[in-house]
């Protein structure tokens, strides 16, 4: 076990950085919410929260600036988006930083963050010139029939201490290209990050020449603001990413005034260790997938069944590497576990915990390192013979809940036996089991990987899960369809009046 020493004060390299992504110093000073770094413990600003008022106003200049920005046309959009991509290219290792400081991710995993940012923006640029849609047959002669898509209007974006800057990248580039606005209320926990993305955004925007005052904005504040976002009349979809305490909140407040909703919850994700899997592989995998980002990935594995014949060579390694993983401040070079976010994430970690020694569970590791007032733990590991309560329950933490199987179909059925339906992934060489794993009667998770973890994607595939994950899908495929509504047009071309299915009305 290897535990990174603290470096320097969050605070002071958090006011650098920010001044060096030319964020406004009023911005983030004087404000009534304190913003502290999990590395530390230290108060890194004081941002200002929004007003009801405040928050209406940004969405009346979101939606004056969707007006004028829907006629623009698509791949002049995309030229904005790419701009976009631009800044964050030049600011990659400044923002990177600002992530690691604000939500505890060591240095390779901020890094990635904003490379998914610069790869979701190159992706929109190209999806700016493909925004298609179909022309489809018709019943009547001298008549065609085609859909076409439309700008929908003002997006709101509610995003998560964990992803955030990625999040909103996923949804707001789509959104652009679409023709849409943003407006962006970030994790109450994370606002600095956000207020950095806008400030290179509107770089871009000047870059650019001619972006609608608007356009994007940020509203910080708690969960006021987010339900002035949400009740809102012309904010036609709020995606959000939380809790699926979040999504049954939000959920109901939309579809009560027909609006829509992409909600990304939660995510209780496993693996299973099949007889032929490779297990050198298999080590990398889990490990990654139920250690990195502290846990705090909605895609984190949590549940591992591994098969009873290669049950007692594979876990005593897995053991191993939670052993010697090394834990610390995410800054410092080799340092692979970060801190959790808070004290509360802290205490959840430790009940949860408690519950599954209750259950008979047996727990390597999930104590408290000593950094002084931040939280960092011990990645857990928990070896149980069923999947009790609290294994279906989603502990946003590093635990993994490992149990044993013997027959696939058993392992299948305890892997869908959750309440969530986000990311699973299997270790197989056995084609077969590969197969029926991503068959209709194997996962029934939006993700399903063979021979990688279930935690981390690419953009170029859709993001998003089933059940109480909330059905949304941001990034890659045809997403881009959630921001833009569809009309079917009929055009006739003759001079009669045939009507569909043979109706006759002469008059």
């Amino acid at each position: 076990m290897t535990v990174q020493a603290k470096i320097t004060s969050a605070a002071a390299e958090a006011a650098q950085v920010l001044a060096r992504l030319g964020v406004a110093e009023a911005l983030w000073t004087g404000g009534n919410r304190p913003v502290r770094s999990p590395i530390s413990g230290e108060v890194m600003a004081h941002v200002h929260d929004a007003s009801k008022a405040e928050v209406d106003a940004a969405i009346e200049a979101a939606h004056d600036a969707f007006l004028a920005w829907r006629n623009v046309p698509a791949p002049r959009r995309g030229e904005l988006v790419r701009l976009l991509g631009e800044e964050l290219r030049a600011a990659k290792a400044d923002l990177g930083a600002l992530v690691t400081l604000e939500a505890g991710k060591v240095t390779s995993e901020a890094l990635g963050e904003v490379q998914e940012m610069i790869d979701i923006c190159d992706y929109a640029v190209g999806l700016s010139r493909q925004l298609f849609g179909l022309t489809l047959a018709t019943e009547r002669p001298d008549h065609r029939m085609m859909e076409t898509w439309h700008p929908l209007g003002v997006v709101g974006i509610i995003s998560a201490f964990n992803f955030p800057v990625a999040v909103w990248s996923w949804n707001s580039a789509l959104a652009f290209v679409c023709g849409d606005a943003c407006v962006w209320k970030p994790s109450e926990k994370t606002p600095l990050t956000a207020l950095a993305t806008q400030a290179l955004f509107e770089r871009a925007c000047a870059k650019f020449g001619d972006v609608p005052a608007g356009l994007s904005s940020v509203v910080i504040g708690g969960r006021e603001v987010g339900e002035a976002l949400v009740d809102h009349p012309k904010v036609p979809l709020v995606s959000a990413t939380g809790s699926t305490a979040m999504g049954r909140a939000v959920g109901p407040r939309l579809a009560g005034r027909f609006a829509r909703a992409l909600l990304e919850l939660g995510g209780n994700n496993a693996a299973i260790i099949a007889p032929s899997a490779d297990l050198d592989l298999a080590i990398r995998g889990v490990a990654f997938a139920a250690m990195g980002t502290a846990g705090q990935r909605c895609t984190t594995l949590r549940r591992l069944f591994v098969h009873e014949s290669v049950y007692d060579a594979f876990v005593p390694r897995l053991k191993a590497a939670y052993d010697t993983v090394p834990v610390g401040d995410p800054r410092a070079e080799g340092a692979l576990v970060g801190p959790l976010i808070d004290a509360q994430a802290f205490d959840l970690m430790q009940t949860a915990l408690a519950d599954a020694k209750a259950a008979g569970g047996a727990v390597t590791g999930g104590d408290r390192v000593d950094m002084g007032e931040a939280f960092y733990a011990r990645p857990a590991l928990v070896e149980i013979d069923r999947q009790a309560d609290v294994v279906k329950r989603e502990t946003f933490a590093p635990i993994l809940y490992v149990m044993k199987y013997a027959d696939l179909a058993d392992a299948i059925a305890l892997q869908n036996d959750v309440p969530q339906g986000l990311s699973s992934s299997i270790f197989t060489n056995d084609m077969r089991e590969a197969e029926l794993f991503i068959s209709a009667k194997g996962s029934d998770c939006g993700i399903a990987n063979v021979n990688i973890g279930p935690s981390g994607a690419e953009i170029g595939g859709a993001f998003g899960g089933e059940k109480e994950t909330g059905g949304g899908r941001e990034a890659g495929s045809d997403s881009w369809k959630a921001y833009m509504r569809r009309a079917t047009n009929t055009m006739n071309y003759g001079r009669t009046l045939p009507l569909a299915q043979g109706v006759k009305f002469d008059v």
